[in-house]
């Protein structure tokens, strides 16, 4: 029985040396991720957060994050710089390519270090993905380094965060946030090329198989001015593609108003005779908006008499009707469509909308359209 016993305690203690359970992080470090989209791309990163603990001014230019360049005391034993957070190789992953800082990065993960500084930091993104903080860090492994200023904070942050800020479109600022001091930097990305490609991608599959989805790509490429050509094949397929093609007021107005940025006024102008009687009020009424944001007054006026004369002493139309005249210099002959629209007005906006609009007539004065 002894011996069974001593047998069974060196199976365990074998067993232990080679397996742990799982807990948490050690020192208190708390593991944590964050992703964003920027664009169509998704940037994610992976890290653990350290905390202040009561160090409050000790932290920067210290052993917790050092400035510059150090020996860490384990490893290769050349200099590396700080961590960028606890424990394992903090890692930033981007979906498609992007720019950092003005300067291309390839789609891909990398591990996040910085070059700390009292003024400024150089963060470096490296092949190093897999390891112990930057104890294994090589510079023979950098694929881009970029200097960005730091920042202060009056508030501290206790645990080291990682966030987006300062959002655009096509950009947002990547930034650590811990103690009093923020070190931001900016990934941006060519979103027109990327919506583009998507399209392309996209309209291989079954959104290709609408001609609603070939008429928002169309327009994309019209109110970006970007390959207006090939937004014209798309507008062309959504009306005379087999099975998906079909003319009605959306599709021929597309392809009218990118014929019309191509400088091809006759071949639009043709295009929307044909669309005109098949337009819903509230299509002929945003396209003869669309008019007067282009600043062609007469040519919206004929789009808002032709509604009117189709839906007659409604709403929209005498709304319509109204702001035509006002566009041609003709507000006094505005205010009769003004007095029908106002007790069909469909909310209290509406009714301020009109109002301030008559008060303006009446009084002579420049009515805002």
């Amino acid at each position: 029985m002894r011996n069974f016993t001593i047998i069974l305690c060196l199976i365990i203690h074998s067993l232990t040396s080679q397996a742990q359970l799982t807990t948490p992080p050690i020192g208190g470090n708390k593991k944590a991720s964050v992703s964003e989209q920027i664009g169509l791309t998704t940037v994610t990163i992976h890290y653990d957060r350290p905390g202040v603990k009561g160090r409050e001014g000790k932290i920067w230019g210290t052993p917790i994050a050092h400035y510059g360049f150090k020996d860490l005391g384990y490893g290769p034993g050349q200099p590396a710089p700080w961590r960028a957070g606890a424990n394992e190789t903090t890692t930033i992953s981007f979906s498609d390519d992007v720019k950092v800082e003005g300067k291309p990065l390839a789609a891909g993960t990398y591990g996040l270090f910085m070059n700390l500084g009292e003024q400024e930091t150089t963060v470096i993104f490296s092949k190093i993905v897999v390891s112990w903080g930057s104890y294994y860090y090589d510079p023979a492994m950098d694929v881009l380094r970029v200097s960005v200023k730091n920042q202060s904070l009056d508030r501290s942050e206790e645990l080291l965060t990682f966030s987006f800020i300062n959002q655009t479109d096509s950009s947002a600022a990547v930034a650590l946030t811990w103690e009093k001091r923020r070190i931001p930097f900016t990934v941006s990305v060519d979103l027109v090329s990327q919506q583009m490609a998507s399209f392309r991608k996209e309209l291989l599959s079954k959104p290709g198989f609408t001609w609603q989805s070939l008429v928002q790509a169309a327009t994309y490429c019209l109110e970006t001015s970007r390959d207006l050509k090939q937004g014209l094949t798309w507008a062309d397929q959504a009306i005379n593609a087999r099975y998906v093609g079909q003319k009605n007021f959306q599709t021929l107005s597309t392809k009218a108003a990118i014929l019309n940025a191509l400088n091809k006024p006759n071949e639009a102008t043709a295009l929307m005779n044909e669309a005109m009687p098949m337009g819903t009020i509230n299509e002929l009424h945003q396209y003869g908006r669309s008019l007067l944001a282009q600043k062609r007054a007469q040519d919206a006026y004929a789009v808002f008499k032709a509604n009117y004369d189709k839906n007659p002493n409604q709403f929209t139309t005498n709304v319509g009707m109204s702001r035509a005249l006002v566009a041609i210099g003709k507000p006094k002959e505005a205010l009769p469509y003004l007095q029908a629209a106002l007790p069909q007005a469909p909310d209290a906006l509406n009714r301020g909308n009109i109002e301030a609009m008559m008060k303006a007539i009446t009084e002579g004065k420049t009515v805002i359209n």
